[in-house]
């Protein structure tokens, strides 16, 4: 089922929003009613079109260029979003690096690169937007994890590293400011990044027992029974998510500031 809440006078943020998952979840956002700010590094053409399809249904959105893994760049989004649209409510920290890559020709610069905008990334935006929230008492923050978290999937040990310490931030985050609470609903969608579409599949808790019957399932085994296990194939991503679920291609995490 998806949630259609009211967020009408909210602002949200979403970096990584020019295509794929990070549009989707924009344009969801913004027909709940919240303000957008389109988050970009160097698609401005994708992101100006995400804008331009959120206003055409009367919504309010500007595109932000940044790259998100510099503290300075971070900083300067915030203020235009909050000058464009009014102060950030909802983070939803979607920006992503996926390089393929084996253990033998994984370099250091893949490692720090893959670290500094699949999880620093998600450190610095939060860091940046929690004063207004905590100032406003209410505020939502959305982190987009992956199965790669807790598996082997077919990226690399790097994407492996930065998935599960977006993990380990969030539980870290949610302790610490969400008064003891942390909302958790367990979920998965077999999504390509490029698609603002995915396929439910089964839990991800279950995905790990059983990635046979999820395997056949999700449609990505054959008619002669075989299959593959959905974290070789290069061209999906079996995304986790918890909470909030805005659309069927993103099952979220959130940490969330109550009054």
């Amino acid at each position: 089922m998806t949630i259609k809440p009211d967020l009408i006078g909210r602002t949200a943020l979403v970096t990584g929003a020019s295509r794929g998952i990070g549009a989707a979840i924009a344009i969801a956002l913004a027909e709940a009613g919240a303000a957008v700010a389109v988050n970009y590094r160097e698609r401005a053409d994708e992101a100006e079109a995400v804008v331009a399809k959120i206003r055409e249904f009367g919504g309010r959105a500007v595109a932000i260029a940044a790259d998100v893994s510099q503290a300075a760049a971070v900083a300067k989004m915030v203020d235009l979003a909050g000058s464009a649209l009014g102060a950030i409510d909802i983070l939803v920290n979607n920006a992503g690096l996926a390089i393929v890559r084996g253990i033998d020709d994984l370099t250091e610069g893949d490692f720090d690169q893959t670290i500094a905008v699949n999880l620093k990334s998600a450190f610095l935006c939060t860091q940046a937007v929690l004063p207004a929230m905590r100032a406003k008492k209410w505020g939502r923050i959305v982190n987009i994890s992956s199965g790669a978290a807790r598996g082997a999937g077919a990226i690399g040990v790097h994407y492996n590293a930065s998935k599960a310490g977006m993990e380990g931030l969030t539980r870290g985050y949610a302790a610490r400011l969400g008064q003891g609470r942390h909302y958790r609903q367990r979920g998965g969608a077999l999504a390509d990044r490029n698609r603002h579409d995915a396929r439910p599949v089964r839990s991800g808790a279950e995905y790990s027992a059983r990635p046979a019957r999820a395997a056949r399932r999700s449609g990505a085994g054959g008619a002669d029974g075989s299959w593959k296990r959905l974290h070789d194939r290069p061209d999906h991503y079996f995304e986790r998510r918890h909470g909030l679920h805005l659309t069927k291609a993103c099952l979220l995490t959130k940490t969330c500031l109550h009054p």
